[in-house]
């Protein structure tokens, strides 16, 4: 019979109060990353948890490892997101509007303008697949919107992906101080291909 004081997670069986201490750290991160960005320290981290940092790393034993866990589902959603407007028939409407959503949600989420940044090569590396399954999605929209003459033709992900985490940090300092960034409005209109290049 089954101990139902235990539950498998990672591969492993977790008592009800290590389950519970592992899913407290889970929250607590998810929030402390939105709020500060990947630079906070498991010390914090547990601090907020009201834990010993001895639990943190004994669930999440490095940093790669709690980031992944926290904020994996979320770039995956957005990757989902992307794939399913891959077929719109409104090709230039469906890679804006994806682009406006995951602002919107990049300038909730310090972390996750991070994880964007990472990717690029530099600094922090985590959910490597995930992301590419993202950007991947995106420059598949960003192909779709070109070729219907939607979107400029001289953009490229790259570009898109710096757009994302710019924009989204501006929002969210906009946020701060209790207003709505213009940025996304006009970076939207730059995107837009010009009368000569829709032809």
């Amino acid at each position: 019979m089954v101990d139902e004081s235990v539950a498998v997670a990672g591969g492993r069986r977790l008592r009800a109060d290590a389950r519970r201490n592992r899913e407290l750290v889970l929250a607590t991160a998810q929030d402390a990353f939105a709020e500060e960005g990947l630079a906070i320290s498991f010390d914090e981290i547990a601090r907020r948890a009201g834990v010993g940092v001895g639990t943190v790393y004994r669930h999440f034993p490095t940093r790669e490892a709690l980031f992944e866990a926290v904020l994996l589902d979320r770039i995956r959603q957005f990757a989902d997101d992307a794939a399913a407007l891959a077929t719109a028939d409104d090709p230039g409407r469906a890679f804006l509007d994806l682009i406006t959503g995951v602002i919107d949600q990049l300038s909730l989420n310090q972390a996750l303008c991070d994880a964007l940044e990472a990717s690029t090569g530099t600094g922090f590396k985590a959910t490597s697949a995930v992301e590419h399954d993202f950007l991947d999605a995106v420059a598949t929209l960003l192909r779709r919107a070109q070729e219907a003459g939607a979107i400029r033709s001289d953009l490229e992900i790259t570009d898109v992906q710096d757009l994302l985490v710019a924009c989204g940090t501006a929002e969210r300092r906009a946020r701060r101080r209790g207003d709505t960034s213009r940025l996304v409005a006009v970076v939207c209109q730059g995107l837009t291909a010009s009368p000569a290049e829709r032809g």
